[in-house]
């Protein structure tokens, strides 16, 4: 069993809005846990997210999908259950994501550049769809990296 000093960390890449209306990836860590059992379980960490509503949303990209300019349709946990994608930010930083990697998608409010980059783009990498699930959250988008912890 783990000790509760021993407190875990859980690394994702956000892709957030600053207040010029660019967006950038950020890489953070989800790092506030709770070491305590559920029920009558043994004691586990836990990081209790705000309650809210929330959307749960699959989706299936193809072979060679590509996903121009656009914003995610509200702040969103992703996480690649198959295959791969990428994520293109608006500063130009690309980051390539796989089944167990999580991502904040939260580049609402982007301001179009001069090339029309808005948002962000994506796509799938390599020869098979990228199977991702999304958990929509309700809630207002925040422009600071990082501050779902």
């Amino acid at each position: 069993m783990q000790s509760p000093e021993a407190k875990p960390k859980i690394p994702y890449w956000h892709l957030w809005t600053d207040e010029n209306g660019v967006s950038h990836h950020a890489r953070c860590e989800i790092a506030q846990f709770d070491f305590k059992g559920v029920g009558d379980a043994a004691p586990q960490w836990n990081n209790r997210q705000t309650r809210g509503e929330a959307t749960v949303v699959f989706t299936v990209q193809p072979v060679g999908w590509v996903g121009e300019w656009h914003e995610n349709p509200a702040p969103q946990w992703i996480l690649p259950i198959s295959g791969r994608w990428w994520v293109e930010a608006m500063d130009g930083t690309r980051v390539e994501m796989g089944p167990g990697d999580l991502s904040l998608g939260e580049d609402q409010q982007c301001i179009a550049d001069s090339e029309r980059r808005k948002g962000h783009r994506s796509g799938t990498v390599g020869d098979q769809p990228a199977v991702l699930m999304t958990v929509q959250l309700h809630v207002p988008p925040v422009r600071k990296p990082g501050h779902l912890r």
